[in-house]
């Protein structure tokens, strides 16, 4: 058994305000959680406005199935028009 996380930090650039942000990342997370199957939470910059920080953790028969799976997320969040990602770290615990 594998436990991988991965910490996306992204940009919002059509957000005006946080209730804007927060329908965004909300829409992104359940997005997120449906598809793959994975635990999903904004885990920092909750009072920023364009700015949002999603982790995302997964269990796992082994390590190269879990990296698959998070290079899917990457792929999936790269892909939404509303979001700019910043950075992806993947961690294996």
């Amino acid at each position: 058994m594998v436990v991988a996380s991965l910490t996306l930090a992204f940009l919002v650039p059509g957000s005006s305000s946080l209730k804007e942000k927060r329908h965004v990342v909300k829409s992104l997370k359940d997005r997120i959680r449906s598809r793959f199957n994975v635990s999903v939470a904004e885990v920092d910059f909750q009072d920023l406005w364009q700015r949002a920080s999603l982790g995302v953790a997964v269990v796992a028969t082994d390590a190269p199935a879990a990296r698959m799976l998070l290079q899917q997320v990457v792929r999936f969040v790269r892909q939404d028009v509303r979001v700019s990602l910043l950075d992806e770290v993947i961690e294996f615990r």
